[in-house]
């Protein structure tokens, strides 16, 4: 019998995107960037067996062979797709994957924030599977948030991908916001 393991879905873009347009306000350097290996030892560690990680990259019009080639040495198995510029085609792949995986036994992680994942996460969970969601934490799409037996991981404060603390926006509770503060 094969040991049990989990599935890591990167939707680097989706990542990438929420760093650079919401975090760093720009796009990021190759040293903000997550450590990408922290991911999978971090989920090999968290759940006690071997984590297996697919990376989805949109190569329509490029493919950025180094990182591919970096995401080898770490790992991970690169899923290069094109496709028509007015599709999803990263979202459409981790979807099928999502899909595929429900007749598959292993447990599973998603690396994204975004919503369109949240139908496909919610048929993973519930039984006897383990489904996690890796995002920030204030970024990840309130989809996800009430989805019984999902486990969530800031990528930043758990996982701990990255080798700098980022600059991030405080939010405030209700019952701590003095419109003082910004009145000044």
């Amino acid at each position: 019998m094969a040991e049990r393991s989990s599935w890591v879905l990167v939707d680097g873009e989706n990542i990438d995107a929420t760093l650079g347009g919401s975090i760093l306000g720009r796009r990021p350097q190759p040293e903000e960037r997550p450590r990408w290996d922290r991911i999978l030892a971090f989920v090999a560690d968290r759940w006690n067996q071997p984590a297996r990680g697919l990376f989805f990259l949109n190569a329509t019009s490029h493919l950025p062979m180094p990182f591919v080639q970096a995401l080898l040495a770490l790992g991970y198995q690169p899923v290069p797709l094109s496709g028509p510029a007015d599709e999803k085609i990263v979202d459409i792949a981790i979807q099928r994957t999502l899909q595929e995986l429900a007749h598959r036994d292993g447990d599973v992680v998603l690396v994204s924030h975004d919503r369109d994942f949240a139908d496909d996460v919610a048929r993973l969970a519930g039984g006897e599977r383990r489904v996690g969601v890796i995002a920030f934490h204030e970024f990840r799409s309130s989809e996800f948030s009430g989805l019984p037996g999902v486990e969530f991981f800031d990528l930043e404060y758990d996982v701990e991908a990255f080798d700098a603390p980022l600059p991030r926006v405080r939010v405030i509770p209700i019952e701590e916001f003095d419109p003082a503060d910004f009145l000044r």
